[in-house]
């Protein structure tokens, strides 16, 4: 009954107020006329009708604000519409508590209980905010707070604080414009242009720049005192900026941190260089290298190349080859090379202690331990990640290798099972099979690296069993077993596999154990990456991240890309900031034929629900392809529908990875298949299908109308 009854006396007031010529009460002339006769009653019914339009919750709040400056001045002004504001939301705040409170709470329920906690614990924060930055229309918090667990005097205290500031800057606002029109008789072009107008027009447009970034920096302040746990901010800081990790991302954000004369300290618990150098691309790549020219050697009969019987490997020297490459890429991320780029190096294991202090652990070739502490402005994490080990039931009885562990092995396993069929799994799988290993690759899914269109994994699938590579598809592991005889695989569809030697190359988790992140608050997801926002910045305002420790795309070149934007956005934020750009990212798997792709693919744009126009060009068509003996694959580029706009493009050949290079370029650049098409290429290469696959575009949006025409003109002439 109490519902009903409040519920019919808002609806009469919101009637009557409009019925009987409410509107007047919103036009400044109305209360000019009024104050010349009786200030005091012009107040008073000002303030009225004030609070009735904010409970009421009727537009033109702002515009009364505007007014009330205009007729009372600054500071009476404000001190009419600052009250009767407050009031007015308090009024509209007990209207939906009343009405709606009960019924929203118990409806959604389970859907509200986070809600609920943050506003119960932070509910001053959070409304504060919203009343100082109104990017939300004041009414409609007005509203959604009464539904919410906020006591009326925490609301009403808290909006006449929050509200103060935006409420000042109208006011003032409203003064300028009436002292104008109460002196030059009425508004003018010239009264713009005084200095007074000027100033409160251009606080007027920044204020909402001004209040969102004064309450990111008290949010900021308020999470790292949260943080800090006690622990003081030093008043001096040992480094600008402090870099945990010697990879990819931990190596570009020093350099650049460095480049720009901040003082850096860059920390590796291990070996510079991070996965990349040490166990990922540039080892996987020098023995994709050796095993290539094993397979070339053993078919180079089709070119007139009789080599009798297959050469011999000697794996030792394979792997020789493999370790001589990671050596003399060491210089390039050396301590030394780093060291005179202006990078302090630090060998030793960090943990993070506060959100400006890192502490580091030495250990020294007599393995005496010692700790020193560093304090910086900011942090950066790109300690990388590693790969991810199942819980298979008698894994931990058996010898397995990730692509972290099998650069040590000395001894080319007889027969390989590699679990997982992603690009490590397909990589390294063929080059052992080309190197003479019996190899089988089981996997849950369907395809064969299963990011790309089906297609495409299907073209690579046939490669690899023409190699003798036995693919089990839709099967995992459920048991292995170990006998004097044989390790033996259990798949869950019953079948059974032997193996010596097990790669696991089921993907990755990040590298953040025992780094200290429960000192500041920081949690991971359930792989072990930590969360970042756009900016790469983590919820502690101090620490950034990048690289494969936050997930996303695990490649080295966006690590990098990556390590721009946080030590960027560490050193300089507080000016400015930018958003890490994700728009055009290129990656190639080196599998044979190669897989290289930027943007997105068929499978993805009919997922997305992007309408699209593909084209494809086969490289059997290619000279240099035919040439090198080399004509499987092809060219395919994503289109807007009827122009030239590149939306993502595949390449699956050979030398994919340096043909994709030109449609980067054109994605980053805006650049479309007319441009391409238009550019010479030089001949013969595999760069000009490129060309040929926007010939084909073209060839496509050519009216077939249009070409009956021009074939009768063309032949009116010939007899």
């Amino acid at each position: 009954m109490k519902k009903l009854l409040l519920l019919t006396s808002i609806v009469i007031l919101f009637t009557t107020f409009y019925l009987l010529g409410g509107q007047q009460w919103l036009q400044p002339a109305t209360y000019q006329e009024l104050y010349q006769q009786n200030p005091t009653l012009t107040a008073a019914i000002f303030f009225v009708i004030y609070i009735l339009v904010t409970a009421l919750s009727i537009p033109g709040a702002a515009l009364m604000t505007l007014i009330g400056g205009a007729v009372f001045g600054l500071s009476q002004g404000l001190l009419l519409i600052s009250f009767a504001s407050t009031i007015g939301a308090t009024l509209a705040f007990f209207s939906s508590r009343l009405l709606l409170k009960d019924w929203v709470q118990n409806k959604f329920s389970r859907h509200l209980k986070i809600i609920n906690n943050g506003i119960e614990k932070d509910g001053t924060f959070y409304l504060f905010t919203l009343r100082l930055i109104p990017l939300v229309p004041f009414f409609a918090i007005n509203l959604l707070m009464g539904l919410m667990p906020i006591s009326a005097w925490r609301f009403y205290w808290v909006s006449q604080l929050g509200m103060l500031a935006g409420t000042a800057v109208y006011v003032n606002a409203g003064a300028e414009l009436g002292s104008i029109i109460a002196n030059e008789g009425g508004f003018s072009v010239a009264g713009i242009m005084t200095p007074g107008l000027l100033g409160a027009l251009i606080l007027l447009a920044i204020f909402p720049w001004i209040a969102r970034s004064v309450m990111a920096q008290l949010q900021a302040r308020r999470s790292l005192i949260k943080r800090a746990k006690g622990r003081v901010k030093p008043k001096k800081f040992d480094d600008n900026l402090i870099v945990i990790g010697g990879g990819a991302a931990g190596l570009v954000s020093s350099i650049i941190g460095s480049a720009v004369k901040a003082k850096v300290t860059l920390i590796e618990k291990h070996k510079m260089g991070g996965d990349c150098l040490n166990t990922g691309c540039v080892p996987s790549k020098a023995i994709i290298h050796a095993a290539k020219i094993a397979y070339e050697n053993k078919h180079g009969h089709s070119t007139g190349l009789l080599c009798g019987e297959p050469a011999t490997i000697d794996f030792k020297q394979v792997m020789a080859h493999v370790h001589n490459s990671i050596k003399a890429i060491e210089p390039h991320d050396s301590i030394e090379r780093f060291e005179g780029l202006g990078v302090s190096c630090a060998t030793g294991e960090a943990k993070i202690i506060s959100p400006w202090e890192v502490e580091i652990q030495h250990v020294s070739e007599s393995g005496s331990v010692t700790t020193e502490t560093r304090s910086a402005a900011h942090i950066i994490i790109a300690t990388g990640g590693r790969p991810r080990i199942p819980k298979i039931p008698g894994l931990d009885q058996i010898t397995y290798y990730t692509s972290d562990t099998l650069w040590q092995i000395t001894e080319l396993p007889k027969r390989l099972l590699v679990l997982g069929a992603g690009p490590i799994g397909c990589e390294l799988g063929q080059a052992f099979a080309r190197l003479g290993s019996q190899v089988s690759i089981v996997d849950k899914g369907q395809f064969l690296m299963p990011r790309e269109d089906e297609d495409v994994s299907q073209l690579v699938a046939d490669a690899m069993a023409a190699e003798g590579i036995n693919h089990v598809q839709g099967c995992s592991i459920s048991k292995l077993e170990f006998s004097d005889r044989a390790n033996v695989a259990l798949l869950d569809s019953g079948e059974k596999i032997e193996f010596d030697v097990l790669l696991l190359a089921i993907g990755r988790e990040g590298n953040t154990e025992n780094l200290g992140l429960e000192n500041v608050d920081l949690v991971t997801d359930s792989n072990g990456f930590l969360p970042v926002d756009e900016y790469l910045q983590t919820e502690c305002p101090t620490i950034y991240a990048c690289g494969d420790v936050i997930g996303g795309y695990q490649f080295t070149h966006v690590s990098a890309h990556e390590a721009w934007f946080a030590s960027v956005n560490s050193l300089f934020g507080r000016f400015k900031r930018f958003k890490a750009d994700y728009r055009v990212i290129p990656w190639a798997t080196f599998t044979s034929p190669e897989v290289a792709r930027v943007g997105i693919s068929e499978k993805e744009a009919k997922i997305q629900n992007i309408p699209y126009e593909s084209t494809q060009y086969d490289l059997d068509d290619l000279d240099r392809a035919i040439t090198d003996d080399a004509a499987t694959g092809f060219v395919r580029v994503l289109t807007v529908p009827g122009k030239d706009k590149i939306l993502g493009a595949t390449v699956v050949g050979a030398r994919a990875d340096d043909v994709i290079a030109i449609f980067v370029i054109a994605m980053k650049h805006g650049l479309g298949l007319n441009k391409v098409l238009g550019t010479i290429h030089a001949y013969p290469t595999y760069m000009e299908a490129n060309k040929f696959v926007a010939g084909e575009w073209k060839r496509k949006q050519v009216s077939e109308r249009l070409l009956v025409w021009l074939g009768r003109f063309h032949n009116r002439k010939i007899k």
